[in-house]
């Protein structure tokens, strides 16, 4: 595999990679496995200077993280489009950015949310756009970026952004000019897009990249997912973000990292 410059730039998402180890240890682990910045999803049960303590500790910063985004046990993956959920999203935006600001984090991600059985598509959709907007001018004031991350069926059935070509068009419709794409080529491919293609057509609302291979979303090379066409069409358009790497390791953390190590 032809990493090239993005050799140096590997995020590890300590949500899927290092969770043999308590939480505490995943980020000093990430450092040592070669991985230049890490990421998660979701730390709030810490309080910030301690998970700040990790990341010193560790040596790197934490790129993206997302709000709060409910039960997973209970199905719940987020309140961004929930017409029944607006008071307690926007609770969650101003404490969730003081908590990512304490940890030098500057993009946050707010889950749309599974669609509720009897409500209309259209009523999902402005309320995903006002809360959407709402979360980018809270972050706007404190430099920070809001990224929209579109999550396929396979992954959570009937997530209300579910394609990629759907979030362009939200970060499009709300004209907020730190609201950009989480671009998870995964999920592209699943959903049966290039994601070559649609790097080169979308570059400059990409503010982050993840990468993991299909079937199986374990790391690549595991799957049938061709990535040198992906980091040349990431070079090729200039993007200087980290590409962060979500994936299930097929056989523990440490032992799929083969991958990173004979990368050119």
């Amino acid at each position: 595999m032809k990493l090239g410059a993005f050799k140096n730039r590997l995020s590890g998402h300590c949500g899927f990679l290092f969770t043999e180890l308590p939480l505490a240890e995943r980020f000093a682990a990430a450092a040592r496995a070669g991985f230049r910045a890490v990421e998660h999803p979701n730390l709030f049960a810490t309080p910030a200077p301690e998970v700040a303590g990790w990341l010193e500790r560790a040596g790197v910063p934490l790129v993206q993280t997302g709000f709060p985004a409910g039960d997973a046990a209970k199905g719940e993956k987020g309140f961004a489009a929930l017409p029944d959920k607006i008071e307690y999203y926007r609770s969650t935006i101003e404490p969730t950015l003081d908590y990512v600001a304490r940890l030098g984090c500057r993009m946050v991600h707010p889950m749309a949310g599974v669609r509720p059985a009897g409500v209309e598509q259209s009523r999902l959709w402005d309320t995903y756009l006002d809360n959407l907007a709402f979360a980018a001018d809270a972050a706007k004031a404190r430099g920070m970026t809001v990224i929209v991350e579109p999550i396929g069926p396979g992954s959570i059935a009937d997530y209300v952004i579910d394609d990629p070509l759907v979030a362009v068009q939200a970060i499009e419709a709300i004209g907020r000019d730190n609201v950009k794409l989480l671009f998870d080529a995964y999920h592209c491919v699943c959903l049966g897009h290039d994601p070559a293609a649609l790097i080169r057509a979308h570059a400059p609302l990409i503010a982050h990249v993840q990468i993991a291979d299909d079937p199986g979303r374990h790391e690549p090379g595991t799957g049938t997912i061709a990535f040198d066409p992906i980091f040349e069409a990431l070079e090729e358009v200039g993007y200087h973000g980290l590409v962060g790497c979500e994936y299930h390791p097929e056989s523990g953390t440490d032992a799929g990292l083969g991958w990173m190590r004979s990368a050119t």
